[in-house]
């Protein structure tokens, strides 16, 4: 499905997600706000909450922890006022690890002792790979990432396991190598690259058919290169199977209001605190 971000490019992170809570956009987040660093989510009942920061902190390359929310839904360190349950275009549902509804406002979700997690992005670092003259094929072709399960197990942590997801980007050689450059200097946004090449190599069968997201176009010469990614508890929770998880739906992000560029040194501060 296409659509257009043109009109959010260079918005404020409060602006969209004021426009997110009204319901006007709907649609995927990649682009959006430029500078700003975006955010996965995971809502768990308390009786699976400390499993799953355990599950995170094992895979911090596909579950880096940006936020933690408890109390009520409202961000505070990632978006003053921002609200987890209304504030992305589109949310998940999960019951007993399956999933069964998708929504645009989750707020009559929410109960006392639910915890969030706000997790870091690949589209964070889309910016700097674009400042730096490399082709991001799913913002060129209007569309969502291609996102798979792959072969690359997790670390369990009580309840939580199974494949890493990764996101898919085609580039020349010569581009991948660039983005590998650029990404490893970022961790809390997935950091380096997990493989380049043949998707077979790490379980993938048809890299035109993603467990998530959309196809996008590999032009002759290009490779895949493929990211660890935020969806990766989407998975984990299928097969912990808690009784209600409300997760993002794959490419509909939390935009925050810390930019890209300073988002490293901004989490480290948080850890010294």
């Amino acid at each position: 499905m296409a659509f257009d971000i043109t009109p959010y490019i260079n918005v404020s992170p409060a602006e969209v997600r004021a426009k997110i809570r009204k319901g006007e956009i709907d649609f995927p987040t990649a682009g959006m706000c430029r500078g700003y660093a975006q955010a996965n989510l995971v809502i768990l009942p308390p009786d699976y909450a400390a499993d799953f920061k355990e599950f995170a902190q094992r895979n911090p390359f596909p579950c880096p922890i940006l936020e933690i929310i408890e109390g009520t839904p409202k961000t505070h360190t990632m978006g003053e006022d921002g609200d987890i349950t209304t504030d992305i275009p589109r949310y998940r549902i999960y019951r007993d690890g399956v999933f069964t509804d998708e929504l645009t406002d989750v707020s009559d979700y929410w109960k006392d002792g639910y915890v969030g997690f706000l997790i870091g992005c690949s589209f964070s670092f889309e910016e700097a790979l674009i400042a730096a003259g490399v082709e991001v094929r799913h913002i060129t072709q209007g569309c969502n990432v291609p996102m798979y399960k792959t072969n690359i197990a997790t670390v369990q942590a009580g309840p939580f396991f199974g494949p890493m997801v990764c996101s898919m980007r085609p580039m020349t050689p010569e581009n991948a190598q660039i983005a590998k450059a650029i990404t490893e200097k970022m961790p809390n946004v997935h950091g380096a690259p997990v493989h380049m090449g043949d998707p077979a190599e790490i379980g993938i069968a048809d890299v035109m058919k993603p467990d998530y997201g959309d196809a996008v176009e590999i032009h002759p010469g290009e490779i895949p290169v493929f990211w660890p990614c935020g969806v990766t508890p989407q998975a984990a929770v299928e097969n912990a199977k808690p009784p209600i998880v409300i997760t993002h739906a794959p490419g509909h992000m939390f935009i925050t209001d810390v930019k890209n560029a300073e988002l490293n040194d901004y989490l480290e501060a948080q850890k010294q605190k």
